[in-house]
């Protein structure tokens, strides 16, 4: 297997990122080929299509072995069900698959052919093996049973965020900031009103607690490091 490109997102750490690609629809991340792929005539044709697939690894979780059964976050952390039934990132294999949104192909200097995309749940620096073009035809389906996961489809946190704080995150950052505290980035099993958790986006570490179905955040400072 061969690293074909990275893709670079506003999360530096695992924390905060969203279990599931295209929950937050506007979180964005660029993919820059590996100088071996940066040919033009390798995403030609990749223009027609709204949305592609990413094959990428999960490179902050491996490690040798492996469980035949996972404690997934959405559980409470409590609770076992088979590796295979989850995208849970332990995996004898540690492969992601995402889909995103393809919002723009470009040439830029120094970089070659990149692609643009949104709706991303992938750390900044991920690499990727492979990228696919999306088809509704076959891969949509509408009838499909989500399992354990359909309890969870429509859950959310209301984000209480102050305007003076809210000033303090780039306009075009902004929504999807919110997007992903919305999601809540906790593990399942914390429910400490009084535990302040961080989280770093885009160069900023974000403080916050959250109460009940309340996040707040309660600092945005820039990141040093």
């Amino acid at each position: 297997m061969k690293i074909i490109a990275r893709i670079y997102t506003d999360f530096p750490q695992k924390f905060g990122i969203p279990r599931q690609s295209g929950m937050v629809k506007e979180l964005e991340g660029t993919i820059v080929f590996e100088p071996e792929y940066r040919d033009e005539a390798a995403v030609r044709g990749l223009e027609g299509f709204s949305h592609i697939w990413l094959l990428w690894e999960f490179s902050e979780n491996i490690k040798e072995g492996w469980s035949p059964t996972v404690r997934p976050p959405r559980l409470g952390g409590d609770k076992r069900v088979g590796v295979f039934a989850t995208r849970s990132p332990f995996r004898p294999n540690p492969i992601g698959l995402s889909c995103v949104k393809l919002n723009e192909i470009c040439k830029e200097p120094g970089r070659g052919v990149v692609l643009h995309v949104s709706g991303v749940d992938i750390m900044d620096g991920t690499p990727i093996y492979d990228i696919k073009p999306y088809l509704p035809h076959s891969d949509c389906h509408p009838e499909a049973v989500g399992g354990f996961a359909k309890e969870f489809e429509d859950y959310g946190l209301d984000v209480e965020f102050s305007d003076k704080l809210l000033s303090s995150v780039p306009e075009s950052k902004r929504k999807g900031l919110i997007g992903a505290l919305r999601n809540d980035p906790r593990p399942s099993y914390q429910n400490d009103p009084a535990r302040i958790y961080g989280m770093t986006f885009a160069g900023l570490n974000v403080k916050f607690t959250v109460d009940g179905g309340v996040l707040t955040v309660i600092s945005v400072e820039k990141n040093q490091f």
